[in-house]
């Protein structure tokens, strides 16, 4: 059961993958189509970016801590 548990909480990589390649996508179509806007978009992109992997890293850890049962 615990392992079933883990699983579940690992499908939070799944959304994160998808959220970060949504929103690579769109920061290069948006720099794409004002080039003079990167210094605005990246730094923006990459908080964004940083936050979805925190969610990847805390399920992670979720799913480790009931796989060891902590």
């Amino acid at each position: 059961m615990t392992a079933l548990a883990a699983a579940i909480a690992m499908l939070a990589g799944v959304g994160v993958g998808i959220g970060i390649g949504i929103a690579t996508a769109k920061a290069a179509e948006s720099v794409g189509r004002q080039p003079e806007a990167f210094g605005r978009i990246f730094p923006l992109f990459l908080l964004g970016a940083a936050l979805a992997e925190a969610v990847a890293i805390y399920s992670f850890v979720i799913a480790f801590m009931l796989i060891t049962k902590i």
